[in-house]
C-alpha cells in the first residue's frame, strides 16, 4: 500500500479508478497543462488527445506557463501553446493503467470519463557541473507526481 495520498478526497470507490506517478523525470509545468487539457474528457478521446500531441498533431495550450511563447495558427481558442511530449508520454501511461484498473473493478470501459487529472512539483535531484576555476553550476532535474481518476458517468 503507498505511504502517499491523493489530492482528491470523496470519490466514490465503486464507480471510480485511480492511478498516479511518481517523481516522473518530465516538467511540472507542462505537465500541469497537459493534465488541464485532459481533464473532463472522455476516456477514449483523451488517449486519442494524449497520442496525437505525442506525434505533434495537436496542440496543448499554454494557459499558465505561457511567457515568451510564441503564437501558433495551429491553435483554436488559446494563443500559445505547444507540443510537450515528454509529460504527453508518461500521462499516457498513467491513462492506460487507470484503464486497467477501471477494467479489473469490472467498470465499463466504454462510459469512463477523466475526473480528476492533476500534477504537482515532485522532488528536485540536485547536482552539480564541474567549472573552470574551482567553480561549479547547479544541474538540477525536477520531477513531476502527476494523478489521473476516472469516473463511470451514467
Amino acid at each position: 500500500m503507498p505511504s502517499y495520498r491523493y489530492s482528491i478526497i470523496g470519490i466514490d470507490p465503486d464507480r471510480t479508478a485511480i492511478a498516479s506517478g511518481r517523481n516522473m523525470r518530465c516538467s511540472p509545468k507542462f505537465s500541469r497543462e497537459v493534465c488541464k487539457a485532459i481533464k473532463g474528457m472522455m476516456l477514449d478521446k483523451a488517449i486519442d488527445y494524449l497520442e496525437a500531441v505525442i506525434e505533434e498533431k495537436a496542440w496543448v495550450p499554454y494557459r499558465r506557463h505561457k511567457k515568451k511563447r510564441g503564437h501558433h495558427s495551429g491553435m483554436k481558442k488559446w494563443p500559445s501553446g505547444g507540443h510537450p511530449v515528454k509529460p504527453a508520454q508518461m500521462i499516457l501511461k498513467i491513462v492506460r493503467n487507470a484503464e486497467a484498473n477501471a477494467d479489473n473493478k469490472g467498470l465499463d470501459i466504454d462510459r469512463l470519463r477523466v475526473m480528476h487529472a492533476a500534477a504537482h512539483r515532485g522532488r528536485t535531484y540536485k547536482a552539480f557541473i564541474e567549472r573552470a576555476f574551482g567553480r561549479s553550476s547547479p544541474y538540477f532535474e525536477n520531477t513531476t507526481h502527476v494523478e489521473i481518476v476516472l469516473e463511470e458517468v451514467a
